[in-house]
């Protein structure tokens, strides 16, 4: 599986059901509102300070997303993506980038498509089984509680960054 983590650039995130539970909660005035996983978050920015971006594509469209890809420091965003594979390929002309520097996490049928173009695919724990059939790994953490994590931490330590990290953190 290294071989395959490598030479990962990008990480390429779901939203509903990978970096939340796929649960949606509106309030009394139909305000949207999403649970995040602060782990995960973590997850992202250790990425990033090493050199791996992450984007986002999902189906739904959510101001809450923006908000979350602002936060973490997400520039790919798109969102409303009934066909995630055409956003996909506008993500690799964009970035310039080969099927083989691009992981994806995705939980749905929706996801399968970018799932089988890409070097590593990964599904959570909770994911439809059609989306599990097409991932390298399935997380042992549910979508919104640590399976966005425990995919970066592979990357990481596939790309032998993990000591250093860990090593960040020691007195």
């Amino acid at each position: 599986m290294n071989m395959m983590l490598a030479d990962i650039r990008l990480l390429l995130l779901d939203v509903d059901g990978v970096m939340t539970d796929g649960g949606i909660i509106y309030d009394a005035n139909g305000v949207e509102t999403k649970v995040f996983n602060v782990k995960d978050g973590h997850g992202i920015k250790m990425l990033q300070r090493h050199g791996i971006e992450v984007g986002i594509i999902t189906g739904r469209t959510s101001p809450v997303v923006d908000l979350r890809a602002r936060e973490l420091g997400i520039e790919l965003v798109y969102q409303g993506a009934l066909k995630k594979l055409e956003s996909y390929l506008d993500v690799k002309q964009k970035t310039g980038l080969l099927d083989s520097q691009i992981a994806y996490i995705g939980d749905d049928i929706i996801d399968v498509p970018v799932m089988r173009r890409v070097i590593f695919a990964a599904a959570p724990a909770d994911a439809l089984i059609e989306a599990k059939n097409a991932a390298h790994y399935i997380t042992s953490h549910a979508g919104g509680r640590g399976a966005v994590r425990e995919v970066c931490d592979l990357i990481l330590k596939g790309r032998g960054l993990w000591d250093e990290i860990a090593a960040r953190y020691e007195l």
